[in-house]
């Protein structure tokens, strides 16, 4: 009786340290980051979440597969451009797990399959394109590198988040014509600055010009405009004088002979005289007869 006991107590603690043994050989923990893929005798049992996790020794496999965002280095390569030159390029391309199933059985080797992908879609994509194009325009080729390698990889559980191209090489001999091309560039748009600026110059200086120009004909018609307006003021106030003077035909005759003797003394090479010679004989004759006049006057006073 005493002997069964002991073999009783000996089973169940034998029992119960297998138990321990098992629990403590079945306990998984999934990360955070990580997603868990559990196999039963072969097959797909489930997809585990992160935290503690159970499966049965012998019997279960788990396998734990990464979410977070990753990086495939894409090895330089030359590729010929659609102009047939050969240029030396290579990228980085970063993705990350959308589906643990399909990446642990679509793709035996992920980062090997994803960068021979890569390398063969980034000789596509260069090859038609130009080098001036490639060079110029690298987001056009990243965006549809990612597109043609998200589209490849969707089989796989796999989201391509984004590609960067990290070097665009061309060879040296076209590095040089490329450097001699832009500095000639850069010396043509200094010229055309330079010249820029000399019109620039020579339009401001000519507006000067005009400015002053029109000031000074400004100011030659503000003189003209007030010399005439003296003037006739003047002749407006002998004008005046005279009429209130009431002169008599002695006075008109006086002044008429200063006026000739004035025009006889100029230095002008030619004197005009009236076009009506009839009236200027006229004239002389009313003078003649207001001078024997006076006389007649004085000589009758003297008497």
């Amino acid at each position: 009786m005493v002997v069964e006991t002991y073999l009783v107590i000996a089973f169940l603690l034998g029992l119960a340290v297998v138990i321990f043994i098992v629990g403590v050989v079945g306990l998984r923990i999934v990360s955070p980051y990580q997603k868990g893929v559990v196999e039963r005798l072969g097959r797909f049992q489930k997809t585990a979440q992160p935290g503690l996790l159970f499966i049965v020794p012998f019997i279960d496999t788990l396998r734990k597969v990464d979410m977070r965002e990753q990086v495939v280095d894409v090895l330089p390569q030359e590729v010929i451009t659609k102009d047939n030159v050969v240029v030396t390029v290579d990228a980085i391309v970063y993705y990350e797990a959308t589906d643990p199933v399909k990446l642990t059985y679509n793709v035996a080797d992920f980062y090997n399959a994803a960068t021979k992908l890569a390398q063969t879609n980034l000789r596509n994509v260069i090859g038609e394109t130009e080098l001036d194009e490639a060079l110029t325009s690298r987001d056009m080729i990243n965006t549809r590198l990612r597109e043609v390698l998200d589209d490849a990889t969707d089989k796989w559980g796999v989201r391509v988040v984004r590609v960067e191209i990290k070097r665009i090489d061309p060879p040296a001999d076209v590095t040089a014509s490329m450097h001699r091309q832009m500095k000639a560039e850069r010396e043509k748009r200094a010229q055309i600055l330079e010249a820029e600026g000399l019109r620039q110059a020579r339009i401001l200086e000519a507006e000067g010009e005009a400015e002053a120009v029109r000031r000074v004909a400004d100011a030659e018609r503000y003189k003209r405009e007030v010399e005439a307006t003296g003037q006739g003021i003047a002749i407006t106030t002998v004008y005046s004088a005279i009429r209130d003077a009431a002169p008599d035909d002695k006075l008109i005759a006086i002044q008429y002979l200063d006026t000739l003797k004035a025009v006889a003394n100029g230095t002008a090479s030619k004197v005009f005289i009236p076009y009506e010679a009839t009236g200027v004989l006229g004239a002389l004759g009313g003078i003649q007869g207001i001078f024997e006049k006076s006389d007649g006057a004085d000589e009758s006073q003297a008497s």
